[in-house]
């Protein structure tokens, strides 16, 4: 049985950082792509982040060298370090994995940025 479990979010001020993580298991974490998306109120959930399973990193266009990801392979599980946040940053985070071709997805951590 596939699990991803995230954690790590809540509420921050605007300029203030986050680590968010996800923990997997039920599948090769070793090998299986990793992903980070997040949906805001009112609009379609959007990828943030992907890490393969060399580590390599690839990013979407509003991260802009805010955020760095990585993943433990001996721990099975994946970080998101959010710096500099800002309110349009606000949304739930979701930790994603694509294993024996079906999509596997966690329940979700709130990220909230207010002062």
């Amino acid at each position: 049985q596939v699990q991803l479990v995230e954690s790590g979010g809540g509420l921050v001020q605007p300029g203030g950082s986050l680590r968010l993580s996800c923990s997997a298991s039920g599948i090769n974490f070793k090998i299986a792509p990793m992903n980070w998306y997040r949906q805001a109120p009112g609009k379609q959930r959007e990828l943030v982040a992907t890490v393969d399973s060399g580590g390599a990193a690839d990013w979407a266009g509003f991260v802009k060298g805010r955020f760095t990801v990585s993943r433990d392979w001996a721990r099975n599980t994946m970080s998101l370090q959010m710096n500099s946040l800002k309110p349009e940053d606000t949304a739930v985070y979701y930790c994603n994995t694509r294993w024996c071709q079906r999509d596997y997805w966690g329940r979700g951590t709130q990220v909230t940025v207010s002062s």
